[in-house]
């Protein structure tokens, strides 16, 4: 049987991870973009801290490289982001939207993709649009999460999972979110422009998010984009 974790620990493995993130992305000599951050490759120590693991697909990018770009199909599908079916873009951007997809798997203890390859992003955004965030989380939990700690997970994962990638956050952003009390949920503007500056001045746009600025890429294009790219991976493609 599958463990329940508490939300306690939920939030504990969402901020550790977001930890983890910013420092791959800005902490280490060399840029890492882990490339396929998903609830597997977390593991967590006895004291439940969380620690990415699975570094098969990262990659290095030096300061003057704006990105990586991929031919096949690398990642797990459920955590990859429109930009890279449409163009094969790996940067800082790809990580954040997969973590945003953990996010809500903690939050609703759904999977990225479900058995039906129904898709977790395309059911929660109607729910976070609408502002329904407790019909999100995990019918095990009952009432048992703090309702502050959920609305910034909802918060942050609502910016990660965006489908154009300059309207995602950089790690940082995410963290501070954490170690911050954010008044964004209660219309304090201030708040919100402290996380707008917060982006580390060292930080130019990333490449995914000047080519997509003014891209339309809608939830069915990319639910195509996922159908296809599967079909082509297990070679069941109609046209083979």
């Amino acid at each position: 049987a599958k463990e329940k974790l508490s939300w306690s620990i939920r939030y504990k493995v969402a901020t550790g991870t977001a930890e983890g993130l910013y420092y791959l992305h800005e902490g280490c000599q060399r840029r890492i973009i882990h490339k396929d951050i998903k609830a597997s490759n977390i593991l967590l120590t006895e004291n439940f801290e969380a620690q990415i693991s699975d570094f098969g697909l990262a990659k290095w990018l030096p300061d003057q490289w704006t990105h990586h770009t991929v031919s096949k199909i690398e990642g797990t599908f459920g955590y990859l982001p429109p930009e890279f079916f449409m163009h094969g873009i790996v940067d800082e951007k790809t990580d954040v939207y997969a973590y945003g997809v953990l996010l809500l798997e903690l939050i609703t203890g759904k999977q990225a993709l479900d058995s039906a390859q129904h898709s977790l992003v395309m059911w929660a955004k109607p729910l976070i649009k609408e502002n329904k965030i407790k019909q999100l989380v995990d019918p095990v939990m009952g009432d048992d999460y703090d309702l502050e700690e959920l609305e910034r997970l909802v918060f942050i994962a609502s910016l990660c999972i965006h489908q154009t990638s300059m309207n995602r956050p950089h790690m940082n952003q995410c963290v501070y979110i954490y170690i911050q009390v954010v008044e964004i949920f209660r219309g304090d503007k201030g708040s919100l422009d402290q996380l707008k500056l917060r982006q580390n001045s060292k930080l130019q746009r990333t490449y995914s998010e000047e080519l997509l600025d003014n891209e339309e890429y809608n939830s069915t294009r990319y639910l195509n984009d996922i159908n296809r790219h599967m079909e082509t991976v297990l070679g069941t493609s109609k046209n083979s």
